[in-house]
């Protein structure tokens, strides 16, 4: 994937060959070259093509890793300011509060906070089964994090210790079960 320093050097390298057009352009209106209006075109679509790259040179688009996040499956998303992702069950306390921050880095964006709440709720479940063919979804915790803040800085992670206990006295229970 491109860095934002290498879309700064395409953004110069298309700066030049944009001032290379347009002084083309600039002999081609001088001397009435049949060919004159279109280069006028291609030198408009080159400088567009500038502006675009020296944005993408500015803001970063690609996302970090949080350490210690496992991997995650999104499982409901309104578009909205909500979502909800699912876990392994075998996810401890600290994997899941390093994967909802990954979450959060991963989907927020401005744009998602258009409704009435500039809060981007983010939820992790988990099934289990307690018996055969009986499903459980558990619902393991939340990230809310704050439009005005950055992921890690004006977030709230809430873990629903009782879930947490449950999941953990399943996974014992189905390790007894299969030993």
């Amino acid at each position: 994937m491109f860095s934002t320093a290498d879309f700064f050097v395409y953004t110069k390298w298309m700066a030049i060959a944009t001032l290379v057009g347009a002084v083309v352009t600039g002999l081609a209106l001088l001397f009435k070259w049949g060919i004159r209006f279109r280069l006028v075109g291609i030198t408009g679509f080159m400088g567009v093509l500038v502006v675009g790259l020296f944005a993408l040179s500015l803001a970063p688009f690609s996302h970090g890793f949080v350490p210690g996040s496992t991997k995650f499956s999104l499982v409901y998303d309104n578009g909205g300011n909500q979502l909800v992702i699912a876990v392994a069950p075998e996810i401890t306390e600290s994997q899941l509060t390093a994967t909802l921050q990954q979450a959060s880095d991963k989907f927020f964006s401005y744009g998602r906070l258009g409704g009435a709440s500039s809060i981007l709720l983010v939820r992790a479940r988990t099934i289990i089964h307690p018996e055969p063919g009986v499903s459980q979804p558990l619902f393991l915790g939340e990230m809310r994090h704050q439009a005005v803040a950055k992921p890690d800085a004006g977030s709230e992670i809430r873990l629903n210790q009782a879930n947490l206990q449950i999941l953990h006295r399943s996974i014992a229970k189905n390790a007894t079960k299969n030993s």
